[in-house]
């Protein structure tokens, strides 16, 4: 007695894990020391919960150290263990580990809930110490919880870090023993009036009368007391636990690198703010406190997967199925072939075939539209073949999925609207090359294009011969714009003003007007609830890329096409309008009249030419010949 007397004079406690979740012990070799112990030697870890101010600290120093203040007790309001303490109990060979208590007043309430699970989960035996006469639902309801928290996100985990870190002694998947350390003054302790009935019993029928049922732990043991005079007896206590410390068929003891790494995975999987909608929940441990907190972009709804799963490189999975959402596009084909051969191949709907040159590959789209390509069946459609009697791919050679959108992630464009603005960057590419029509032939092929893929509200370029507000007759040479609210035909200086015109299917983008109808913003009624039917305003923006689409081979010499009228219809929904742009997104120059715009096409923000010199194909955009990336997408390993 004389030797242990004199070990646990040394024995001190220190701050494991603080409040906020963050570990305080950064090594296996720190923890070994600060607990004073042999590398090989083999421990079982003990815990105490329970409610704030009842004696839990108090009770681990009388049950274990003889009553010396290893863990620090206060007769003040305030609580007096903030976080989670350790000491080594060098005679039962014992990591002892004491808990910040529940109901306490603090900030970070949800990870300190949360942390208590964590030292459950690396415990042998857990104490919960209740000072109450009776015994509260809440107790039954906290042991209620914890066990469905651990049976549903830790033992997976545990079972993960025996194997990623190699452990000769697995770590139990089981739940540790509970010892209920009930201590009365006024009333009777549990099955002393029915010696029929044995405590366990009586908990067992609370537990089932509440509807709980902790089937994680190994045992609920009930250990009482009655203190008619201080100080309390703690050697019924001591009994209990030597008893399950003994006990090795559940869980074995293992070394202090075991515990460490143990509770370093739980720490590293687990951690992270909670926001203080999850707080109200009616669960101690509810599944927010443990799964992934991103929501889908387009439907909203949470990720299953628990938390930090990226680091393993596993993907978002929801709880729900997605719908589809205009602003991110999130819609999907798949190669209908390649599914019902039992596998799944992502295609997108591209302007040539990989295998094309830009030249010969603009020449048959110029014939045969966007082409949707299949990795394993090659060109599987083509989207001009389709007014020849060719039905709808969705109906013949691709299913649709609806895919989730997360936070981080690049969204989806995977129409026709991407490939008319890679029809726009394909006649760009061959207009360096060809040029040697006259202005007037130009000139009138290009009208008579614009009349062809105009929407019907539209003034036709052959009847617009003067300027509709100012009256400024045209010449061969002049450029002749179209009001996208009104239809009229105006010059630059009438129709220099924009914004959106979702009631003509313009979408919420702003698109070029003429000065009255800027001001004039009132819009009927059913014009615009039509607009709001047609998925976010696309119908005409599609039926303007497709027309691009159709008639470019009978005009393919006229390069001089009418990029005013193309651009808004062909933008994809990925890039960052115009009009939102201030800066490049690289360098942080302003951008103003001699520094222009320029989209990224691969991650669809602003830059300018200087920031985006360099060319890559981007299939993950529909791009396979290289196109201008920003420097930062230029600098991604791997394709785009």
């Amino acid at each position: 007695m004389e030797i242990f007397r004199a070990k646990l004079e040394k024995v001190c406690s220190f701050l494991l894990v603080d409040e906020k979740e963050e570990m305080q012990i950064k090594s296996e070799e720190e923890f070994v020391s600060r607990l004073d112990c042999r590398p090989d030697q083999l421990l079982k870890v003990v815990s105490v919960f329970g409610n704030t101010g009842e004696g839990k600290s108090h009770t681990l120093n009388h049950t274990f150290f003889l009553g010396r203040e290893v863990f620090k007790t206060s007769p003040t309001q305030e609580s007096c263990t903030v976080g989670v303490w350790a000491a080594m109990d060098p005679l039962h060979c014992v990591v002892v580990i004491d808990t910040e208590g529940l109901l306490g007043a603090g900030a970070n309430q949800g990870q300190r809930t949360r942390l208590l699970l964590k030292v459950l989960a690396i415990s042998d035996v857990v104490i919960y110490r209740t000072h109450a006469d009776r015994l509260h639902d809440d107790l039954f309801k906290f042991l209620g919880d914890a066990s469905e928290a651990y049976m549903k996100h830790f033992t997976k985990e545990l079972k993960a870090t025996t194997t990623r870190c190699g452990l000769d002694v697995p770590l139990s998947t089981l739940g540790p023993a509970v010892i209920i350390f009930h201590e009365t003054v006024h009333t009777k302790l549990l099955g002393s009036d029915k010696p029929s009935e044995s405590a366990e019993r009586l908990l067992q029928e609370r537990f089932r009368k509440l509807g709980i049922f902790p089937d994680a732990f190994s045992s609920i043991q009930y250990r009482g007391t009655r203190t008619y005079n201080p100080p309390t007896d703690f050697s019924g206590l001591l009994r209990s636990l030597e008893q399950q410390l003994d006990n090795n068929t559940t869980r074995s003891p293992r070394s202090a690198s075991v515990i460490y790494k143990a509770l370093q995975a739980l720490s590293e999987r687990f951690s992270g703010e909670i926001p203080d909608e999850h707080m109200t929940s009616n669960s101690f441990f509810p599944d927010e406190y443990f799964t992934c907190s991103s929501i889908c972009l387009s439907c909203g709804s949470g990720c299953k997967k628990s938390m930090n799963h990226l680091k393993e490189g596993l993907d978002h999975e929801a709880k729900h199925r997605c719908r589809y959402s205009a602003q991110y596009d999130n819609r999907i084909y798949t190669c209908k072939a390649c599914y019902e051969g039992g596998k799944e191949v992502v295609v997108v709907p591209k302007t040539t075939a990989s295998s094309d040159s830009p030249w010969f590959g603009l020449a048959i789209y110029a014939w045969s539209g966007y082409v949707i390509e299949c990795p394993n069946c090659a060109v599987i459609y083509r989207s001009r073949q389709y007014w020849y009697g060719n039905q709808d791919p969705v109906e013949t050679v691709v299913r649709t999925e609806i895919q989730h959108i997360w936070p981080g992630s690049d969204g989806f464009l995977k129409d026709n609207n991407n490939a008319a603005q890679r029809l726009l960057d394909g006649v760009k590419y061959i207009s360096q090359s060809v040029s040697e029509l006259s202005v007037k032939p130009a000139k009138a092929i290009t009208s008579w294009l614009t009349d062809q893929i105009a929407p019907a509200y539209w003034k036709p370029n052959s009847l617009i011969l003067k300027c509709h507000k100012c009256g400024e007759e045209f010449q061969p040479n002049d450029a002749k714009h179209h009001c996208r609210a009104c239809g009229d035909g105006f010059c630059d200086s009438c129709s220099s003003k924009t914004r959106p015109v979702p009631e003509r299917g313009w979408g919420l983008d702003p698109v070029r007007v003429c000065d009255a109808c800027f001001h004039n913003r009132e819009i009927p009624t059913e014009l615009l609830d039509a607009a709001l039917e047609e998925e976010g305003g696309t119908l005409i923006a599609r039926k303007v890329g497709e027309a691009v689409q159709n008639t470019l081979g009978a005009v393919v010499g006229a390069i001089d096409i009418p990029l005013g009228l193309v651009k808004d219809a062909a933008r994809p929904t990925y890039w960052v309008p115009d009009q939102d742009i201030h800066s490049c997104c690289e360098c942080q120059r302003e951008f103003t009249p001699r520094l222009s715009i320029h989209h990224c096409r691969s991650c669809g923000q602003g830059v300018c030419d200087d920031c985006s010199q360099e060319r890559r194909p981007v299939p993950s955009r529909g791009w396979d010949h290289a196109v201008r990336v920003c420097n930062g997408c230029n600098q991604k390993p791997g394709d785009l």
